[in-house]
């Protein structure tokens, strides 16, 4: 009896990571803003490239995990409810991207 290999496929959705992108844009300025600010900034940046998806509440969540995501790498300072980019924000995200966008042609 033969066996037949099974085949692992996975779909990944690859696409450019918007929330992210905006919340480097607004902190790179180099103010401190609370989240409230900083989100506003950010929807209606996202809201002028129709970029919004999932309405409002959804987006303010994921906002806000990504924005504590930079936190945690060290992109960004949190100071009591405040957040300030910190110097090397902006270089370390195009990092990420050349890597990513690396590895995705390197498949």
């Amino acid at each position: 009896m033969a066996t037949i290999p099974t085949r692992k496929t996975r779909f990944s959705r690859r696409v450019p990571d918007h929330v992210t992108d905006e919340l480097v844009n607004v902190l790179s300025i180099g103010d401190t803003l609370d989240f409230n600010s900083l989100f506003k900034l950010v929807y209606d940046n996202l809201k002028l490239k129709n970029a919004v998806s999932g309405g409002e509440e959804m987006l303010r969540l994921r906002s806000y995990e990504k924005l504590q995501g930079l936190v945690s790498r060290g992109l960004c300072a949190k100071v009591a409810k405040t957040y300030r980019g910190l110097e090397g924000l902006r270089a370390a995200h195009q990092a990420t991207i050349a890597a990513r966008t690396a590895a995705v042609a390197a498949r």
